[in-house]
């Protein structure tokens, strides 16, 4: 008698038991982990980082100081938010100096692209307010200090503009309002606190318009200050 002896029941001479045939399913079990948050996560990217690429992409921009704990982030992961934007036609901009970093179309030559980012047409009074905060910001800049700019001072720098406009000095104020308050939601002017009237220039306007787009945009502007004309905004 053997200690090894099978059960009558048990295959004999090497033959195939009848289920040998079957499938075997393994489900494997998910693991949260570092890099995997929920199932069927196939991201790369660490928490903070998404964190970060989902800002740029709600937008208008990642902030030095208004998002303290995303700067670090993107700039931990920079080289795979590029790579991720860069599968949605998006380029990153990045200025480490002042701070400041967003999305922008990709430009992509002969290539049909869809358009994913919102685009806002500016009117002439947006136009001209754009130009006055890059100015600020780059007198600011030359003397070292933060580019801060009162309610008050935008409605007189604006002024000389209102003849070009077909409307009264309430339209024109009203219009005003406007484009200061859409400069506001899109966090190029940064209201400072304890003061509603005063704001900071984002210094994201440095990388969307350089120093030459500057002067040309001026040079723009001043003639059209010299000569008279009636345009709608």
């Amino acid at each position: 008698m053997s200690w090894h002896d099978h059960s009558t029941d048990a295959p004999i001479d090497g033959g195939a038991d009848e289920h040998d045939d079957e499938p075997v399913v393994v489900t494997p079990v998910l693991r949260r982990n570092n890099d995997v948050f929920y199932m069927g996560d196939t991201g790369r990217l660490p928490l903070d980082g998404r964190r970060a690429l989902c800002q740029l992409l709600i937008g208008p921009s990642i902030d030095q100081l208004r998002h303290a704990k995303l700067w670090p982030a993107l700039l931990r992961s920079e080289a795979a938010i590029r790579s991720a934007l860069s599968d949605l036609f998006l380029e990153l901009v990045l200025d480490r100096e002042s701070g400041v970093a967003f999305t922008r179309q990709a430009d992509t030559e002969d290539i049909d692209a869809p358009v994913l980012l919102r685009t806002s047409p500016l009117t002439f009074i947006d136009s001209v307010l754009l130009l006055h905060l890059r100015q600020q910001l780059a007198e600011a800049d030359a003397r070292g200090v933060r580019a801060v700019v009162e309610d008050g001072e935008l409605a007189e720098a604006l002024a000389v503009y209102e003849r070009h406009l077909s409307t009264d000095r309430a339209g024109f104020n009203r219009r005003v309002a406007s484009a200061v308050q859409k400069m506001k939601d899109n966090h190029i002017l940064t209201r400072l606190g304890g003061d509603d009237a005063r704001h900071e220039v984002s210094p994201a306007l440095k990388l969307m318009f350089s120093a030459e787009d500057v002067a040309a945009l001026a040079q723009v502007y001043r003639r059209l200050r010299e000569a008279p004309a009636d345009l709608d905004a």
